[in-house]
């Protein structure tokens, strides 16, 4: 079985790819798949689900969504359930069972190895691995923000988010690396859109121009990152971003081809 969170909550079992039938139900297995192989506290269930405001059954609603889910996830022809009682709450088992947020991370950290000794053919296959993963906001809930999220799947979410932004930047710096800096130019356009503030895909965008005989543009989005950081926060762009538009300005050819393919490697 394959449990996938970096989307909508879904179980895939075989060919079938299953849901819950509420909204509750999901969020019950969506903290015991984030703890899985941990005991979750009925009060940390209790707490995701309805917050401060409990109603008055909420422990006997708490056992029916349990009861539920134990069903919702019975293997055929196994006696076990993966949902464990256990005080002062319940623990899901992963088992020999798939969730993709837990392979996520691990490829990420795969290519942040590969990257620190300048593989960066061997990162860019971890990061692409990596963010093929994602079918949308984790759980589906629209990230961090999002009102109906708990402590538990609000931190999650927040965390993952992050992530893959770390991610997707690790993989544009690997493509300037190969010379790969026309591919990295849509990327990186699409990026900055979703993430205006993020000062590492400006710089990589202009780099990526830059070394695409683009050099008006690149000092565009110079200075379009200008014009956001003091609308948005009254900051000038941080010393890299200034920096590189000096060089830019300056024509140095020292940007022009990335040090893996001046070195051969």
């Amino acid at each position: 079985m394959r449990y996938e969170l970096l989307g909508p909550l879904r179980v895939v079992e075989g060919s079938h790819c299953l849901s819950t039938s509420t909204r509750k139900v999901e969020m019950v297995l969506s903290v015991l798949l984030i703890r899985a192989d941990q005991v979750v506290s009925l009060d940390q269930l209790m707490t995701e689900i309805w917050g401060e405001d409990l109603p008055r059954r909420a422990t006997a609603a708490l056992h029916v969504y349990i009861s539920q889910l134990r069903k919702f996830l019975k293997v055929p022809r196994s006696v076990h359930s993966p949902i464990e009682t256990r005080a002062p709450g319940y623990v899901l088992h992963k088992g020999d069972d798939d969730i993709d947020s837990q392979e996520f991370p691990h490829l990420v950290d795969e290519g942040r190895a590969f990257l620190r000794e300048q593989q960066y053919h061997e990162a860019v296959l971890r990061f692409e691995r990596a963010l093929a993963l994602w079918r949308g906001p984790v759980l589906g809930y629209g990230g961090k923000g999002t009102a109906a999220n708990g402590p538990i799947i609000e931190g999650f979410s927040t965390w993952l988010a992050e992530t893959r932004l770390e991610c997707q930047e690790m993989l544009a710096e690997c493509r300037l690396q190969l010379g790969r800096h026309r591919e990295a130019v849509g990327m990186l356009y699409a990026l900055i859109a979703e993430n205006p503030m993020r000062e590492a895909f400006y710089r990589q965008l202009m780099l990526a121009l830059y070394r695409s005989e683009r050099q008006a543009d690149a000092l565009k989005v110079y200075q379009s990152v200008r014009r956001t950081l003091k609308d948005e926060l009254g900051l000038e762009p941080g010393r890299p971003l200034q920096d590189l538009q000096r060089a830019i300005l300056a024509g140095d050819k020292g940007l022009m081809v990335p040090p893996l393919v001046l070195s051969g490697r």
